[in-house]
């Protein structure tokens, strides 16, 4: 399985720091933020990873990570153009993922477990995998309806959530999301949303879903950013 890190954007809401420099490539406790998905990834036995970044700061990228061989994985790149969306960005990544099964996490989403046993699961499974869990604000996220056991649909930040389990950002696939994607709109907000591609395998019956028992947050507000901070400090003391 490959791994794919979506690190583009604009970072709006984390302004002024972006003026100046990519949201991943901040500072969260004391690494750069974009080395927790990547180590992520890496724990979870996937080495062969593509970092999807913004153009204004895809050599930023390269001259710090480089070719991840000190990191001990083997990185590529493509350039985002724009914020078009997550499954905008996800569809730069076909040729690298090559029909193969591939497990995307977006930049900012900070994990504290190992996912080795889910993706090792996932190689003989087909449909897509997301990870929920449950959260005291779920309206700034994609809301999970879970009914008998299984998922039967997620709301993009809904203003009256149904639930409090949301996805987070970490999803598996198989190489039919990008026929999904191919078929996509854009939204409202002008983005082709990656929760009407989480739809479509739900409609087909091939969505299942995994609970995130760890710590998880988003570093992508100046509350979560800091609050991410905080508790990496406090686990970090503890081990």
């Amino acid at each position: 399985m490959k791994g794919i890190i979506l690190a583009g954007g604009n970072g709006t809401r984390l302004r002024p720091l972006t003026l100046i420099t990519n949201k991943h490539l901040l500072p969260v406790y004391d690494k750069p933020m974009i080395l927790y998905p990547l180590e992520t990834l890496k724990k979870s036995g996937v080495n062969e990873i593509m970092i999807v970044c913004g153009k204004e700061y895809g050599g930023h990228f390269m001259n710090f990570l480089g070719s991840g061989k000190e990191y001990g994985v083997k990185l590529s790149y493509a350039l985002q153009h724009g914020a078009g969306g997550i499954a905008e960005a996800l569809k730069l990544t076909k040729d690298f993922a090559d029909s193969d099964k591939i497990a995307v996490i977006l930049g900012d989403n900070i994990f504290q477990e190992n996912f080795s046993k889910d993706i090792k699961k996932f190689e003989k499974e087909v449909g897509s995998k997301v990870f929920i869990k449950q959260v005291k604000d779920p309206e700034r996220f994609g809301v999970a309806e879970i009914k008998d056991g299984k998922i039967v649909g997620v709301i993009e930040k809904p203003k009256k959530p149904k639930s409090n389990l949301v996805t987070t950002g970490l999803y598996l696939y198989d190489s039919d999301v990008f026929g999904k994607i191919d078929k996509l709109k854009p939204s409202h907000r002008g983005e082709l949303e990656i929760t009407d591609v989480h739809n479509m395998y739900i409609k087909e019956g091939k969505m299942t879903y995994g609970i995130v028992r760890g710590f998880w947050s988003d570093a992508g507000t100046f509350e979560s950013f800091l609050l991410t901070s905080n508790k990496l400090a406090l686990i970090k003391k503890r081990v």
